[in-house]
């Protein structure tokens, strides 16, 4: 099942869902359970010294420490005075099974930091606005300060749950162990650095309450996988999709070329580049096609010769937005890319089209700063769709995919992929599933994962120097090994 993404608000109204029917404390004491598992797994020997706050994040806490000790592991401590009434019958079992809680103030955290081998930072959760105020500004600094290393639960505090911005000092965690859902802080950079390796602890509500409170979900590569085309043995070229694109002009002919050979490595049947400059022959099973007038002979093309799949912008130059609107006429599948969003296409999308614009290209689109693209994605990618339709994918670590019917947030990737020329291979591989026949929605999240997975496997090979056209090579390796090969 898909990974829910929630807000602050999601996980309100999940606790409230939960507590209704009886099953909140049950929720804490499995969450609890997780964090002593994942201490217990990482840092098997030493003290471990856990921070509880006055909230549930704090009841979180104390059930882990109880769990910690039934291990028989050396556990202290320390808490702020307990405010959830689970945190405070938590404290209360805790005490009956011979572990002390101590007030936390920075004179017990800076003598329990001497002794301690991990410290479980179970403060403030999702309920959180930045900034931290003091004493727990204090707190975090000495935690960050001791070089001991840090678990979050949920996630570490100082953290907005809902952005990517980080404010002040929060704390450093080496592990996040998130509960019911992922949260929109731990998926995207700078604040996602913070929170090191994150695990999502499932804490089993009733199949379904999680996702229908999540603004967006990551789902499972089983998932993604069944969306793939399956070619059976009596396919040919004919059969396989055909796709044009659209794309290239004087000084920008490599972003079609690279575009053309990720549809090929994707699976195509029949590639056709269509230009008004020549484009170079960088596969010898691509097709070109140079017009003098590339507007007109498109448009003299006659509807039988027509495409399974178009791929329009890739430096197709200043008449593109113009051709971009004639040929989303055409209601076939597209991809749009590059000198093709733009913002005089709003309305001009349909169910089969793909807007593919980089976070400075999104923030042209909605008429704002690529530091509020990059701050929340999640919003970006939904306003994007509202306006322009069809499906939107912002790109990004991890990109974003907005569809009707929801928001989903991808896996994998490698920073090595922040080259030029990585959008022309996804708009070409997913040009490429939309003629084999995949849904646009279906074709986004497909295409943006297989592209993912074969820069992983390019920066396996050549590390952060990588190129577009390392990706496109690896598109096949990916595609196996998400289905399992």
């Amino acid at each position: 099942m898909s990974e829910p993404v929630l807000s602050p608000a999601g996980v309100k109204a999940l606790d409230a869902r939960l507590e209704k029917a009886g099953l909140l404390e049950l929720a804490m004491e499995e969450a609890g359970r997780a964090v002593a598992d994942a201490a217990q797994g990482h840092w098997p020997a030493g003290r471990v010294l856990l921070l509880a706050g006055g909230g549930a994040n704090g009841g979180d806490a104390l059930v882990a420490a109880r769990h910690l000790f039934a291990l028989g592991r050396d556990v202290a401590v320390l808490a702020l005075p307990a405010k959830h009434p689970l945190t405070r019958s938590n404290r209360t079992r805790l005490k009956k099974v011979g572990v002390e809680v101590m007030p936390l103030t920075p004179a017990s955290l800076r003598r329990e930091l001497k002794t301690a081998a991990l410290v479980v930072d179970g403060l403030l959760g999702t309920g959180f606005t930045p900034p931290l105020r003091a004493p727990l500004a204090e707190l975090v600094a000495q935690v960050n300060a001791s070089g001991v290393p840090a678990l979050a639960i949920d996630l570490p505090t100082g953290l907005d749950a809902m952005t990517s911005e980080v404010s002040g000092d929060p704390l450093r965690a080496v592990r996040t162990v998130t509960l019911s859902g992922l949260k929109p802080a731990l998926l995207f950079g700078p604040a996602a650095y913070l929170a090191g390796e994150v695990t999502l602890a499932d804490l089993r509500s009733p199949p379904g309450w999680a996702l229908e409170e999540a603004l967006a979900s990551r789902p499972t590569d089983a998932e993604i996988a069944a969306l793939l085309p399956v070619r059976h043995a009596d396919a040919h070229k004919g059969t396989a999709g055909r796709v044009w694109v659209v794309g290239g002009h004087p000084g920008t002919v490599g972003a079609a070329a690279l575009a053309g050979v990720a549809a090929l490595r994707a699976g195509s049947g029949l590639v056709t580049i269509h230009s008004a400059t020549d484009v170079p022959l960088v596969m010898p099973e691509l097709m070109m096609r140079c017009h003098a007038d590339l507007s007109a002979a498109l448009m003299e093309m006659p509807e039988e010769q027509r495409p399974d799949a178009l791929c329009v912008g890739m430096g197709l130059g200043p008449d593109a937005a113009s051709i971009a609107r004639k040929l989303l006429g055409w209601r076939l599948p597209t991809v749009l890319d590059a000198d093709a969003l733009q913002a005089e296409l709003a309305g001009a999308g349909h169910d089969a089209c793909i807007w593919t614009p980089h976070p400075g290209e999104a923030a042209r689109l909605l008429g704002t700063s690529t530091p509020d693209i990059a701050r929340d994605p999640i919003a970006a990618a939904r306003a994007l769709q509202e306006k322009f339709g069809g499906v939107v994918v912002v790109k990004g670590g991890p990109s974003v995919i907005a569809h009707a019917g929801g928001v989903w947030v991808s896996r994998g990737g490698h920073p090595g992929m922040a080259s030029a020329g990585m959008g022309d291979t996804l708009s070409g591989l997913l040009a490429s599933l939309l003629g084999q026949g995949l849904s646009a929605p279906d074709a986004a999240l497909a295409g943006v994962t297989l592209h993912a997975r074969a820069g992983e496997l390019a920066g396996a090979k050549h590390g952060y120097g990588l190129t577009a056209t390392d990706v496109s090579a690896e598109l096949g390796r990916a595609w196996l090994g998400l289905m399992g090969g």
